[in-house]
């Protein structure tokens, strides 16, 4: 195999909180030969988050956050940022708020999958709010994070239909399928203007 010379990949945190399957999704897409980045981190907010098997097992270096005190975790993620060179985060099901003080640390270097077609319905339940309100239309969207909840500027969305028969576990089944192709993609796009 060619050895890959004068390639300096982005390194990338991933921030989760629970089953990790975006932050699953991201690693296997930076294991790509072509991939322009490298997930060198990995925080959780929980200690018992799903997500966490796959740092182990793509050795992937961990960090669990206690929360009890936002602005003492912050201050730990921050060293740890800082340690492992990081140049982007990227938020995939973190439950967590960052605070002013944190994105303008980061500031258009934060990056969030969100499930519904921002900027409709915001923050937790979106698939069954977009049922009970007969939506034709859900979807995720990716976006920068801002001082504002799931209102940065967006990246990239993905539509995905609601069906009459839908409960929000299908719903949310679907459009998971539809995040796990639009996060790695709207990604590239944010590199190439890094």
């Amino acid at each position: 195999m060619p050895k890959l010379t004068g390639i300096k990949k982005v390194n990338i945190a991933v921030f989760i909180s629970g089953n990790g399957s975006n932050f699953k999704n991201l690693i296997f897409d930076s294991l790509k030969i072509k991939s322009k980045y490298k997930i060198k981190l990995v925080i959780s907010s929980k200690v018992n988050a799903k997500g966490l098997k796959y740092a182990k097992k793509f050795k992937i270096k961990k960090k669990i956050i206690n929360y009890q005190d936002r602005k003492k975790a912050e201050k730990i993620i921050l060293i740890e940022l800082k340690r492992n060179k990081i140049d982007l985060i990227c938020l995939a099901g973190f439950m967590r708020i960052l605070s002013n003080d944190f994105l303008k640390k980061f500031r258009g270097k934060i990056m969030n999958i969100h499930p519904s077609l921002l900027p409709k319905y915001k923050g937790l339940n979106t698939h069954q709010r977009t049922i009970n309100n007969n939506e034709k239309y859900s979807g995720c969207t990716v976006h920068f994070v801002n001082s504002k909840l799931d209102s940065g500027k967006i990246i990239l969305q993905k539509k995905v239909r609601i069906y009459k028969t839908d409960t929000s576990k299908k719903l949310a089944k679907r459009i998971l399928k539809q995040e796990h192709i639009i996060y790695p993609k709207a990604l590239k796009k944010v590199l190439i203007s890094l």
